[in-house]
């Protein structure tokens, strides 16, 4: 059953969730609405051709940073000091170019213009982060998205170079958060050490980390 929102800051349970995950249309995407969606395992996913959707998936692909996995190649280029990260210096252009750069097999961005306005007001009271990578001081990759408690939620990555984005994903591995939410599962954050957990497993790492 997908229920419809209105102007009352609540979500339906999230174990009525559709067996696709999505759970409720409409509401909006102001800073409360959002943090508290984050609290309870829903984010929204949705085009420019749609209502506001908000997805909870019954399944989540997930990584706990001790498991993360680093090629030899990778471990080469990490010790070769190629990339430069910060955290937090430009996340609008992050968000920007994840927004904007083409990606095999995808046709156009879900990534709209209300999504970018609101992250980047999440960002601006402390609750959603960016991780840049840096080669000859251009920006080459990056990704965004949001934090509650120990829990990172990413949105979204982006790379102009390769490995740029996957060197971005494992620094921020190394951050000290107990679980990173990818979210969708894909064959590339498998090769990471990416996995499926359940939706119970997920609200109790997040639960705990909000704890």
């Amino acid at each position: 059953m997908i229920f419809r929102l209105d102007e009352r800051l609540l979500f339906p349970d999230p174990d009525l969730a559709d067996p696709d995950g999505l759970l409720a249309v409409g509401g909006d995407l102001s800073a409360n609405r959002l943090i508290l969606a984050y609290q309870n395992g829903i984010f929204p996913w949705y085009s420019d051709e749609t209502p506001i959707l908000w997805y909870a998936p019954h399944e989540r692909c997930v990584i706990f940073p001790p498991e993360i996995k680093i090629s030899k190649s990778t471990k080469q280029i990490l010790r070769s000091d190629k990339f430069s990260i910060t955290v937090n210096q430009c996340f609008e252009k992050v968000i920007a170019a994840c927004s904007s750069v083409e990606r095999k097999d995808q046709d156009g961005t879900w990534i709209t213009d209300e999504m970018m306005a609101a992250y980047i007001q999440l960002h601006q009271l402390g609750q959603a982060h960016s991780i840049e990578v840096w080669f000859d001081g251009n920006l080459v990759g990056g990704l965004y998205g949001v934090q509650t408690g120990n829990v990172f939620c990413g949105e979204s990555m982006f790379s102009l170079m390769n490995n740029a984005s996957k060197i971005a994903l494992i620094y921020l591995c190394s951050m000290g958060f107990a679980m990173i939410d990818c979210q969708m599962h894909t064959p590339h954050l498998e090769s990471m050490g990416a996995r499926m957990i359940s939706r119970q497993e997920y609200m109790e790492v997040l639960q705990k980390s909000v704890a």
